[in-house]
């Protein structure tokens, strides 16, 4: 399976000028990833729309495919192909093909995913904004190693030196990267973030899912519920993960004092304009949504941890289709209570663990 580590990286030299212009080069790149994107996006959908041109003349063709190859094709390469070449056209020289490569391929597998809704009229197109990463492949990565300190890592990537910034790493990043280095996992393609003036590494690393003593004929019922966020019960023992307290209580706290900040933010001192204004405004921009993601987190690994200890090789998720079919009516549970996105933290830490997930 695929796991994904965000890690921090840091220009690995101390040369001032370099940094800058290396910085300079990495925006510049994420722009063009930015449009490159939006392209491939337009020239894909463009192309499968044609097959419902009808008024068009009888004698125009509208099989994609590459007309060397099939009679009826419209295409002079493959689909993949077109995509390529519009970009080699338009980007050619000012940013490593290597990085148009991966997106191409990236981009029109999220299309094949998609294609149908898009077709129905069921979904809008992808539109990508200009914080996108920047995708490239595990070879563009040499010199991997252990830096002088011992506890960060150096490598190169396009020829920019990079190392890493673990720092107190709570989670499995540097044990990830040192089976790198050691061959027992390897890295698929990743990408580069960029955000607020700090690099990060989206590393996929392809590892094997873990091994735990279960038994077939035990089976986990768990309930998501707002007052206890879930309700967990494997034979005779029950548990209860989180609080309405807890969980709600404070989200509703952090939304209270945001909409408070954004009230009084029309008295605050000016001196730098809008952006002084704003400055109690921006200490709440992400505050709820990365609380409710660090408690999601900590609620979906403390079930697979339950689920492991009793040897529980099954997890139900009672009645979660009606939970979800009665949230859409009302409008707080909806806002505050986020069942999506604690399902699928709990999908993804049970497939990691060899636990089948079901749901009712």
């Amino acid at each position: 399976m695929i796991l994904t580590r965000k890690i921090q990286l840091i220009i690995n030299s101390n040369d001032k000028t370099f940094i800058g212009e290396v910085y300079k080069t990495l925006y510049r790149w994420q722009y063009i990833c930015f449009r490159a994107a939006n392209y491939i996006f337009t020239h894909l959908f463009i192309q499968e729309q044609l097959k419902e041109l009808f008024y068009l003349k009888d004698e125009v063709k509208v099989k994609l495919a590459d007309c060397s190859k099939i009679p009826d094709g419209i295409l002079t390469c493959s689909q993949l192909g077109t995509t390529y070449r519009v970009l080699n056209k338009h980007f050619k020289g000012d940013i490593p093909m290597n990085i148009i490569s991966s997106l191409n391929m990236t981009m029109a597998k999220h299309f094949n995913n998609e294609k149908e809704d898009y077709l129905k009229g069921e979904r809008s197109v992808r539109n990508y904004k200009r914080d996108i990463p920047i995708p490239f492949q595990r070879r563009n990565i040499t010199r991997l190693q252990l830096a002088e300190n011992g506890k960060e890592y150096e490598f190169n990537l396009f020829k920019i030196p990079f190392r890493t910034y673990l720092g107190r790493d709570k989670f499995d990043k540097r044990l990830l990267v040192d089976k790198l280095l050691k061959d027992e996992v390897q890295l698929k393609n990743s990408s580069l973030q960029l955000c607020k003036g700090k690099i990060y590494l989206l590393a996929a690393f392809e590892t094997q899912k873990e091994k735990h003593q279960l038994d077939t004929s035990i089976v986990a019922e768990a309930h998501l519920s707002i007052d206890h966020p879930i309700v967990v019960q494997i034979g005779k023992f029950r548990a209860t993960i989180g609080s309405k307290e807890e969980f709600l209580y404070r989200r509703l706290a952090i939304q209270a004092a945001r909409s408070q900040a954004q009230k009084d933010a029309s008295f605050n001192r000016g001196q730098h304009g809008r952006r002084r204004k704003l400055k109690p405004l921006e200490h709440f921009r992400d505050r709820e949504r990365d609380y409710v993601q660090q408690r999601l987190h900590v609620y979906s690994r403390q079930l697979i941890d339950l689920c492991v200890k009793y040897r529980a090789a099954s997890l139900i998720l009672v009645g979660q289709a009606e939970k979800e079919a009665g949230a859409v009516g009302e409008e707080f549970v909806l806002r505050n209570w986020s069942y999506y996105a604690l399902k699928e933290k709990i999908q993804y830490k049970a497939n990691k663990a060899g636990i089948m997930l079901i749901m009712e």
